[in-house]
């Protein structure tokens, strides 16, 4: 089978496509996907250009979406034919997560899904969407999931509530669609005019440039008439955290989830203090929240907004594409 794998040193021209042995027979409990599709996330960037360090060798991506092949014995959930995901953390399958790290995430700690089969253990794997086809359900693995936790199991959103989402990013997009969905009021913040008109066909009620408006936590605020937002999907990290909470109601609740801002800074602890901010790391989730996930999104007809698809042997180019940052939601890789 084909998969691609990282070189040693990690980097982007260090990807190489491969031909393999194909995926061993399932074992009891076990079974095989012919892998469909696949799309790309910042964690999966960080790891092919070395910025988290893997062996080398690694296969990279930790979505993916099929069919299933084959069954091993005692599988009662799939059958050959059915359309499947894998899960972001293959362990974590509900409750409190496991204190294990990265080290069972695949393309991280472990092989990926940038190869055209694999076979593990059922339980890695939920049942997709039946209205998606695989690169919309490879979509949402860590994305929507990400999305989901931070704004629904985590956020507790309902429906008239101001929710701020910042850029235009997989999981931005998601928590757009979502916290429309539930009813809520949506503020969006980007640099770019024209992405901002696209967030508001989308369903965004609120724009700010923030190039524009650099206290756009303010800005944000006056939005609310005075009140602040009820939940912020946290992107940036500490080079956007404190303009979030300048734009936060009291008590509001604070999904951060990504660093695309900075790894570390300043942390104004006197504004969460006087906020009462609740403020909540965000890593995916487990396997009963994208079950729940994918249950919402039958129920409403949600799709993932897809920008542009490539084909995995193109994979390097597709990671360029990411890195120009002129995508608009998610970048899929067809298997």
């Amino acid at each position: 089978m084909k998969a691609v794998r990282i070189g040693a040193p990690a980097t982007l021209a260090a990807l190489t496509l491969v031909n393999l042995p194909a995926a061993a027979p399932p074992g009891p409990g076990e079974i095989t996907v012919s892998l469909r599709a696949s799309s790309l996330n910042y964690h999966d960037y960080a790891v092919v250009s070395g910025m988290i360090p893997a062996a080398a060798g690694r296969i990279p991506m930790s979505d993916g979406a099929g069919e299933v092949a084959a069954v091993g014995e005692g599988v009662r959930d799939f059958t050959p034919g059915d359309a499947v995901l894998t899960t972001f953390f293959p362990h974590w399958l509900d409750g409190r997560a496991p204190d294990e790290g990265f080290q069972y995430v695949p393309g991280d700690g472990m092989d990926g899904y940038a190869r055209e089969a694999v076979t593990a253990p059922s339980t890695w794997f939920t049942r997709a969407p039946r209205h998606l086809n695989h690169v919309e359900s490879a979509a949402i693995t860590c994305a929507g999931v990400t999305a989901w936790k931070g704004l629904v199991a985590d956020g507790g959103v309902k429906a008239g509530d101001t929710v701020l989402i910042q850029g235009t990013g997989g999981v931005s997009i998601f928590a757009l669609q979502l916290a429309k969905a539930f009813g809520a009021t949506v503020i969006a913040t980007s640099s770019s005019a024209a992405k901002l008109e696209r967030l508001k066909a989308l369903g965004a009620d609120h724009l700010i440039n923030y190039r524009e408006q650099p206290e756009w936590g303010v800005a944000a605020r006056a939005i609310t008439g005075g009140r602040g937002v009820d939940i912020v999907v946290e992107i940036g990290g500490a080079g956007t955290l404190p303009q979030s909470i300048q734009s936060l109601r009291l008590g509001g609740h604070i999904a951060l989830i990504g660093v695309l801002a900075g790894f570390a800074g300043p942390i104004p602890t006197a504004a969460i203090m006087m906020r009462q901010a609740h403020v909540v790391g965000v890593t995916v989730g487990s396997r009963q929240h994208q079950l729940d996930l994918i249950r919402a999104l039958e129920a409403t007809g949600l799709k993932p907004v897809i920008d542009k698809t490539f084909p995995l042997e193109q994979l390097v180019d597709a990671f360029r594409y990411q890195e120009s940052n002129a995508h608009f939601g998610k970048i899929g890789i067809e298997i």
